[in-house]
């Protein structure tokens, strides 16, 4: 057994203090706590990528700069031709080399509740993280708060979710176009849920020097691919591809990816059964008595359960065969509040069918 001592030699204290990321096992269960698109895809689409699988050469590195697959990705969501476009092996790695890239004691700015591994890389890299509240009850942000934040603390970088996770709204634009233009680094918009929200910011990254746009196919429907991508201005893309490592970018991933992205029909009805059962659902878990679910513009809703009940009822969910998200130990505004992801019809009946008998 390694004693103490040697671990606080050779580790920093910031890593030493930290709880890592944990997975919940979902063998046997309904899985609907990580935003996944619950849909498979039809058998001859899958005989078709598999047919592209065949050219892949396991015994080569893959093109370091993943040209073919950025191509596709500039296109099918018109990046202008100006910006730069940084893949990476998820948003997380994408996270990580924006942080790394920031000088030492530098400030990371983001609301709360938020994504966890804003501060979570910020934190491991010895980086000064600020998290504002949001408002109560709309989760809208606290603009003035964050004003002030930005005035007194010259953030670096500033995260925006939209939607946020794991509120599922989207911020006000007024609110983010004072934040932008008060921001004196850069501001990331991560538009992980893009593909069910009605609005984006990556028309006006060009209008915007100091804004990037961080999306991921993870919630499309391609999260066992592990890529995400950021757009920007070209200067700021190419210091950040000097933090990258080489072949970050699997040729496997590279591959299926592309193949995906050049058949956006695969995915066109998943979205739109996935954006209606997120209506449904929503008014179902609104009419029982005790739960306030909140709108939501992205692949999940959050919904308040009785006071000091969440564990329990996520507990008994858990007993009917169904996975979902506890945030009631975060405490704060996701006090007594659970989060369960748009699944297949039949998924949500299930977990309606679990959440009712446990309350």
């Amino acid at each position: 057994m390694l004693a103490q001592d040697f671990l606080q030699r050779i580790f920093r204290p910031a890593v030493l203090g930290l709880s890592a990321y944990k997975v919940a096992d979902a063998s046997n269960l309904i899985k609907l706590d990580a935003m996944e698109n619950p849909y498979h895809w039809p058998d001859s689409v899958i005989d078709a990528w598999l047919a592209t699988m065949r050219n892949c050469e396991l015994n080569r590195y893959p093109d370091p700069e993943a040209q073919k697959l950025s191509a596709v990705i500039r296109s099918t969501n018109s990046i202008p031709e100006t910006s730069g476009v940084l893949l990476g092996n998820g948003s997380d790695e994408i996270i990580q080399l924006l942080l790394m890239a920031l000088p030492q004691n530098s400030v990371v700015l983001a609301p709360e509740p938020g994504f966890v591994m804003y501060k979570q890389v910020a934190v491991s890299l010895e980086l000064n993280f600020l998290g504002v509240p949001l408002l109560p009850h709309s989760f809208e942000l606290d603009l003035p708060k964050m004003l002030e934040v930005i005035r007194l603390h010259q953030p670096s970088l500033i995260f925006l979710a939209y939607p946020n996770n794991p509120t599922g709204n989207l911020f006000d634009a007024d609110a983010i176009k004072a934040i932008i233009q008060a921001a004196p680094g850069m501001v990331i918009i991560d538009e992980a849920y893009a593909p069910f929200a009605d609005s984006s910011y990556m028309s006006v990254v060009s209008d915007y020097p100091n804004v990037l746009v961080m999306r991921t196919v993870s919630k499309l429907g391609l999260a066992g691919l592990r890529l995400g991508y950021i757009v920007g201005h070209a200067t700021l893309i190419n210091e950040l591809n000097k933090l990258r490592l080489p072949y970050n970018i699997n040729i496997l991933t590279q591959a299926s990816a592309h193949f995906a992205l050049t058949h956006p029909d695969i995915f066109a009805q998943q979205i739109l059964n996935i954006r209606e059962q997120r209506s449904l659902l929503l008014a179902a878990l609104n009419a029982l008595e005790g739960i306030t679910a909140y709108p939501s513009a992205a692949n999940f809703i959050l919904f308040r359960t009785p006071a000091n009940q969440a564990t329990r009822v996520f507990e008994n969910i858990k007993q009917h065969g169904v996975l979902i998200k506890n945030l009631a130990h975060a405490g704060g505004l996701l006090q007594d509040c659970l989060r369960v992801t748009i699944g297949t019809a039949a998924e949500n009946t299930q977990f309606l069918h679990a959440l009712k008998h446990s309350l």
